[in-house]
């Protein structure tokens, strides 16, 4: 099971099959927006999509008079707004634990700048900049309205939070949107006021602070024609409508027998308000790696933004180097 970033190394190692062949042997009539084409070759079949984007608690914001945020800096205004009120002292979370967690959060937020993580058309890197600086200091906005235990939150504890009814915003993955509103272990008054909107703005550019990701499976390369075969027909298998009709909420499907229904708005609004796929690129594993391992010490008001990106910079150029994307 792969997404965006988890093929790269995949390809780059060549431990993944074409699937081709079985494609037109068994699932000839899978849609070309489930074919995951590398340099002309079907590498993968996506099967959901995902994208981080804003859980809200409407009766909260309605308490402290706010509407439902379309910025971070609106985000911000409405955090404050409810710890001043009383009502939470850390009315927010997002999964920024050290690690990739933290790394997916910066990337997220440098594309909603207007940065980049790379100079264009090369491996060199790109993050410190006033984009990326930005990026950073909107984290440690945001994560002051945190748990000061923030750098050990994930998906689990995110959803954990807010299904306890701690939480009045969150930024969370899609994919979580079902489990909390199929109203199984929330606090009472959780579910019925949980609505899951685009992942906002920032800085005031004109996409969200997000990106988007596809989920679906691949076949080894070293196993033999037979068992890859039978491994295709048997998770085709797993993919029939009626089957995804009566697992509807469990997802976001990209397949036949799918009804988009609540627990898909949030990252429907989000990929309709123009967020940006995460970058498919070689190097970009070894750059993620490098922000969720240097990034922890600003958030900790260890070092500033600027020496952060120089270390995270640093280390990304070490790694680059020793794989053979930059000399």
């Amino acid at each position: 099971m792969v997404a965006n970033s988890s093929i790269v190394p995949l390809l780059n190692d060549g431990l993944i099959r074409p699937l081709d062949d079985l494609i037109a042997e068994h699932a000839p009539d899978l849609p070309a927006l489930n074919r995951i084409t590398i340099d002309g070759e079907v590498m993968a079949v996506a099967f959901m999509a995902n994208a981080q984007h804003l859980y809200v608690r409407t009766d909260i914001l309605e308490q402290v008079g706010a509407e439902v945020p379309t910025t971070y800096e609106e985000v911000l205004e409405v955090l404050a707004a409810v710890r001043e009120a009383g009502i939470m002292d850390h009315p927010w979370a997002m999964n920024t634990a050290s690690g990739w967690n933290l790394g997916e959060e910066f990337v997220n937020m440098i594309l909603g700048m207007g940065g980049t993580l790379f100079e264009p058309g090369s491996a060199e890197p790109a993050i410190n900049s006033p984009e990326g600086v930005a990026a950073l200091e909107m984290l440690a906005a945001l994560n002051e309205y945190a748990n000061p235990d923030f750098l050990t939150f994930d998906s689990n504890a995110t959803q954990a939070l807010w299904e306890s009814g701690e939480l009045a915003m969150a930024y969370m993955w899609g994919s979580r949107g079902g489990g909390i509103l199929d109203d199984e272990g929330a606090a009472e008054g959780v579910v019925e006021n949980t609505m899951l909107v685009a992942a906002p703005t920032v800085g005031g550019g004109d996409r969200p602070a997000s990106t988007l990701w596809w989920d679906g499976f691949t076949i080894a390369a070293n196993i033999s024609d037979e068992d890859a075969e039978a491994t295709f027909v048997a998770l085709m298998n797993g993919l029939r409508p009626e089957i995804i009709t009566a697992n509807n909420d469990a997802a976001v499907w990209l397949l036949a027998g799918y009804t988009p229904g609540a627990p898909a708005a949030g990252v429907s609004a989000t990929a309709e308000a123009g967020a940006t796929p995460y970058p498919m690129l070689p190097y970009a594993g070894l750059m993620h790696t490098a922000l969720g391992n240097e990034l922890a010490q600003f958030l900790q008001g260890e070092e500033s933004a600027e020496q952060a990106l120089a270390d995270v910079e640093a280390a990304y150029i070490a790694a680059a180097r020793q794989q053979g994307f930059l000399e």
